[in-house]
């Protein structure tokens, strides 16, 4: 098996146990980690930027610094490399996880139960489901899909193509620690701070990259670009207002506005502003269009993956 092919098979196995198994249900090396950053945090924490940038080198660093080193310690031997490169892209690929607790928020819609819609909810976002009716509901739903094919797909195979396992291991790290650390509650907002704008320089590509796929991929290609154009930038995250605006406009529909996290009412610029409000049936359509968005990365990223690696061994041979 030829180097340059070998993250181009492995990252496809991945993906594909991805589609059919969803994420591992016992050991997930993600849990892993985030137990261990927590003992960090135990540790470290004080209410100060320092410390917090501290734990997000010790967390980070770490989880890249190892992978580095079990990449290294399989080179030269192409079973061992694609069979690591399979199992961290299935590790840090949480498409199929997304796709369900999505799918299964909609059937309870559906079927009217919006009791059980609210109590599946906290499975996908942080949201506050207390005062959302179903359609507040399946807006929330619409978009933490469309965010999160950017974190939990597309951004680790864009990083993966550009790093390996390295850089699959490393957006995954960093991103977990945004959810855990990064929001602005009273406890995180200094020590938070770094990990929280370390994610939104390492979720930067994979997010334009998940916006350029929605937006050709989508139904409303020309609405997905112009929604994007106009109303991403009004967005408070850098990363999620392309994403959610180009889906909003792909799909024709209007997200953003207010919304409730832990108690705390914000006030959101509305995305699409042309749109007609989100209804349940747009749940399964965001869920077919982050699958192909992710389908679409992949793609992208084996080509890619195989030009980086190219590119290598033609200056390690100039």
């Amino acid at each position: 098996m030829r180097a340059d092919r070998t993250f181009a098979y492995g990252a496809t196995a991945g993906l594909v146990a991805d589609l059919l198994l969803g994420d591992p249900r016992r050991g997930h090396p993600v849990a892993a980690f985030g137990r261990a950053a927590g003992a960090v945090e135990r540790l470290l924490w004080r209410d100060h930027r320092g410390r917090g940038a501290l734990h997000t080198l010790v967390c980070a660093g770490g989880a890249v610094g190892a992978a580095a080193l079990v990449s290294r310690a399989v080179r030269g031997r192409p079973a061992a490399s694609f069979a690591l490169i399979a199992a961290a892209t299935w590790s840090v690929v949480g498409g199929t996880s997304l796709a369900r607790e999505a799918r299964a928020i909609g059937g309870a819609l559906a079927a009217g139960d919006v009791e059980v819609a609210r109590e599946r909810l906290p499975h996908l976002c942080g949201r506050d489901p207390r005062s959302l009716g179903a359609d507040g509901i399946a807006r929330a739903v619409v978009e933490s899909v469309a965010e999160n094919t950017s974190d939990a797909v597309v951004g680790a195979l864009v990083w993966g193509a550009l790093a390996g396992v390295p850089g699959l291991v490393g957006f995954r790290a960093v991103n977990t620690l945004d959810a855990m650390v990064g929001h602005k509650s009273p406890r995180y907002r200094r020590y938070g701070w770094a990990s929280a704008r370390l994610d939104d320089v390492a979720g930067w590509p994979g997010a334009r990259v998940t916006a350029v796929l929605a937006a050709l991929a989508g139904p409303d290609t020309r609405g997905a670009f112009h929604a994007w154009r106009a109303d991403a930038a009004q967005h408070p995250s850098p990363n999620a207002g392309p994403v959610e605006a180009a889906f909003a406009g792909a799909l024709g529909v209007r997200l953003g506005g207010t919304l409730s996290y832990g108690g705390r009412v914000e006030h959101r610029p509305v995305l699409n502003t042309s749109g007609r409000p989100v209804e349940v049936t747009d749940i399964e359509r965001a869920v077919r269009l982050s699958r192909t968005v992710g389908l679409l990365t992949l793609a992208g990223a084996v080509v890619a993956g195989a030009a980086v690696r190219k590119g290598r061994t033609w200056v390690a041979g100039c």
